[in-house]
């Protein structure tokens, strides 16, 4: 059999195609480089600092800047100052420890001072031994600026005595310089000039972005002075950046929220606002929030947040820590003052309108990237969580009418989302269902909008005789059932779920909230027609509320009416008028009947007793009606949705203290 069997071939003999030595011959060990000291900055910049457009460029102020805040943060440093020359460098100084100059141990042939400006991956930051808590963490930062920076100059002061050493595009241009001895001066100073072969010709630092950057910083720590100056020349026309000033905040993220938000109305007349420290700087904390009525700007609302003075733009676990503490701190709130609706609160509706500031220090943070857009540490989560739940929980109960107004605001945000929610599921429920009115609208002919109108009625007694009496190319009938829902007290869920109010909507051709449009409304007038008396008011009241709460730009256009039925009717002879209330019957027995005159007065219980032909003369037709357009004065509208809060809101002790207020100027009761 060992004679019969085939020859084993290789396992890699078909894996070699022909001509294998013409194509490796174009690739070989030569065409491996290795980049050595800071060539890799240079050649792939969006891996240091995460481009080379206007932004990245300014990261390279934030890289030195975070240095100097590091010396402020650990107590080394109480000053720094940051200066745009007129040549477009900008220096940066502090009066800290100063970068080492002495020989390196490990580079016995270059001083600390070298090391840390040309390799990557060297610093002071790598364990807690000279700094607690730093923003500096991989040891890349100067020696990125210096390698990005055409021209670069260090200037170290320590044991009174001045060194310098000059960079070109991350290369020494010497070695270092002793300039001699120095008296009170101290610390660091980098001036750097981005290059241009990196960033383009042209490029420029932009003083007021530079300002903002500085100005942050100060507000972060409050044991820093950052004096801040800048050339004239650098200043473009327009351009309101100061040329010098002194940048310290005592009152830290405070101050700074307060100068973000200007005079912007807010929901609490107080922030929220603390800070704890800790020894060492792990685990300190610092926040301020507060909720705007109306946006801030061109905003809903903020939330900036920081580690160890780090801009954190894309958030992480700091921030998520503030959203959990504040939501839950709420919601308990609410369930402690009975409030059952506070359950449905989450983050985003606590947030949504929130202005929030969040600053932690802690020690080894971990980033996600270089530039440190987000943070990763799983810790800070939690410490932000301790330190804020007691301060937020004793900020509710000192002040419980501001912690109400806060919780009411809340619940409105999660209505207002629930809302949303339940249209989205109506609409994905009804995309492909083809439109129908609702069975009960009984629809005028003309397909136009302009000269029709809609006579929203209650009960089918109502709206029997109402479709009777109408002229029907022109005039819809919507009978509802009984009263409506109250919709400013009732919830989001509610709302999206009462049929009533969705056959009105559906009726009007229009979608309730935000989407509503006035170009879709199917007529022209819409008209509320109820009884003349106690009930019948009480429903327009509703109907009334439901248009200024859910379609507010149907009553600002001027297209919402109430009809003015008669509640008596005078017979003498073959004489019939009509009165609206007692008052008006009385005047007509005095001026249209003779005193003597045994007057016949009848009245109506409903729209449903008056006979279809006195209901179009008293009521629908347009030649002998009355109407009342309501309407809203320009100016008036806040104090408009108060008192509809206060009269028709979840709260019965503002309409109690309203009758307790207004009862005086009653002058008839219909009881």
């Amino acid at each position: 059999m060992a004679a019969n069997a085939a020859p084993k071939s290789s396992l890699f003999d078909d894996l070699e195609p022909a001509g294998v030595s013409a194509a490796t011959a174009g690739y070989s060990a030569k065409d491996i480089e290795v980049l050595e000291g800071l060539e890799p900055v240079r050649k792939r910049p969006g891996m240091y600092i995460g481009g080379t457009d206007a932004r990245a460029m300014h990261h390279l102020f934030a890289e030195v800047l975070d240095n100097s805040m590091d010396e402020a943060v650990a107590g080394h440093a109480t000053r720094i100052e940051v200066t745009l020359e007129a040549d477009g460098a900008l220096a940066v100084s502090d009066n800290g420890r100063g970068i080492p100059i002495d020989p390196h141990p490990k580079y016995v042939d270059k001083s600390a001072l070298e090391v840390v400006m040309t390799v990557l991956h060297a610093g002071g930051k790598f364990s807690d031994k000279a700094y607690q808590t730093s923003g500096g963490l991989h040891g890349v930062g100067v020696s990125v600026v210096n390698a990005l920076s055409d021209r670069l100059e260090v200037e170290v002061a320590r044991d009174k005595r001045l060194y310098r050493m000059a960079f070109s595009r991350g290369i020494p241009q010497g070695p270092i310089e002793h300039l001699g001895p120095v008296h009170n001066r101290r610390g660091t100073l980098v001036r750097f000039h981005p290059d241009p072969d990196i960033f383009g010709e042209g490029a420029s630092l932009d003083p007021a972005r530079l300002f903002r950057m500085a100005r942050s910083k100060a507000y972060l720590f409050r044991g820093v002075e950052i004096r801040w100056k800048c050339a004239p020349e650098r200043i473009r026309p327009g351009d309101s950046t100061p040329l010098e000033e002194v940048l310290c905040f005592p009152n830290g993220l405070a101050d700074y929220l307060q100068s973000s938000i200007g005079e912007a109305p807010t929901v609490t007349s107080t922030m929220f606002a603390g800070r704890t420290s800790q020894a060492g700087g792990h685990g300190a904390v610092e926040w301020a929030l507060t909720w705007g009525v109306r946006g801030f700007g061109d905003r809903d609302g903020f939330l900036l947040s920081y580690c160890n003075t780090i801009p954190t733009p894309e958030g992480g676990t700091h921030e998520q820590g503030l959203r959990t503490v504040i939501s839950k701190g709420l919601r308990n709130y609410g369930e402690l003052v009975g409030d059952k609706k506070a359950a449905q609160i989450t983050s985003e509706d606590v947030f949504g309108t929130a202005a929030a500031l969040i600053s932690v220090f802690v020690r080894e943070p971990e980033f996600v990237g270089q530039t440190k857009d987000r943070l990763a540490t799983a810790e800070a989560s939690r410490i932000v969580e301790n330190a804020i739940r007691d301060p937020f929980d004793q900020w509710l109960g000192a002040s419980p009418r501001e912690a109400r107004a806060l919780l009411d605001w809340a619940i409105a945000q999660a209505d207002d989302r629930l809302k949303r929610r339940k249209e989205k599921e109506v609409q994905r429920q009804s995309a492909t269902r083809k439109l129908r009115l609702p069975g009960k609208l009984a629809d005028c002919a003309r397909q136009d909008a302009v000269g029709t109108e809609i006579f929203i009625v209650e009960g089918d007694s109502a709206g029997g005789s109402a479709k009777q009496a109408r002229d029907r190319n022109t005039q819809a009938i919507l009978p509802l059932r009984g009263k409506i829902l109250n919709v400013a007290s009732a919830g989001g869920d509610k709302l999206a779920g009462n049929q009533e109010l969705s056959d009105l909507a559906l009726a009007l051709g229009v979608a309730p909230g935000s989407k509503f449009r006035v170009q879709d409304l199917r007529y022209e007038r819409v008209i509320i027609m109820t009884d003349a008396d106690v009930d019948g008011a009480h429903i327009a009241a509703l109907l009334a509320t439901y248009f200024f709460r859910a379609m507010p730009q149907l009553v600002h256009s001027g297209r919402l009416f109430v009809a003015l039925p008669p509640l008596y009717r005078l017979t003498h002879g073959g004489k019939t008028v009509y009165a609206k209330n007692d008052a008006h019957k009385d005047e007509l027995l005095k001026t249209d009947f003779n005193p003597r005159a045994k007057v016949e007065i009848g009245r109506f219980k409903g729209l449903g007793e008056m006979m279809p032909a006195q209901l179009k003369v008293t009521t629908m037709n347009p030649a002998t009606r009355t109407l009342a357009r309501l309407v809203i004065p320009e100016g008036d509208l806040p104090s408009v949705g108060e008192l509809v809060e206060t009269l028709m809101g979840r709260k019965p002790e503002l309409r109690f203290k309203w009758l307790q207020e207004n009862a005086r100027y009653a002058e008839e009761l219909d009881v």
